[in-house]
């Protein structure tokens, strides 16, 4: 599965087939695709140890950021 991002070109959308994929499926321009669009969430993934130094400074600093949200 290859993931675009969708992009507006003036009063149209497109999503772009990246080379790679054009070439390793013997595409070709003009050609019909089906195209099966689905809307993707992106979760970002800490390595363990950010995550790891983000929890101990978040610990730390957990009353003041609550300040600052609630005011």
């Amino acid at each position: 599965m290859t993931v675009q991002k969708l992009r507006k070109s003036g009063n149209s959308f497109v999503v772009t087939v990246p080379k790679s994929e054009v070439e390793r499926l013997h595409l070709r321009e003009g050609q019909l695709l089906a195209v099966d669009v689905q809307p993707l969430d992106v979760v970002p993934v800490l390595r363990p140890e950010l995550r790891e130094a983000f929890e101990a400074e978040f610990r730390g600093s957990e009353a003041a950021l609550e300040y600052l949200a609630t005011h």
